[in-house]
């Protein structure tokens, strides 16, 4: 289950739906900026390897 920290839980919400839910799929845990950043990186990472 992922876990968002409540500290960072204004920015997750701002998230448009479909990418909170790819983040929620994940079951990852988010505790600070970094992890929050570097889930945001893997998704565009793995987007881009999709479009190649």
């Amino acid at each position: 289950m992922t876990y968002v920290a409540p500290a960072l839980k204004g920015k997750f919400e701002s998230l448009s739906e479909g990418l909170r839910n790819m983040i929620l799929e994940r079951n990852t845990q988010i505790n600070t900026m970094q992890d929050f950043i570097k889930v945001l990186e893997d998704i565009v990472n793995e987007a881009e390897q999709e479009d190649n």
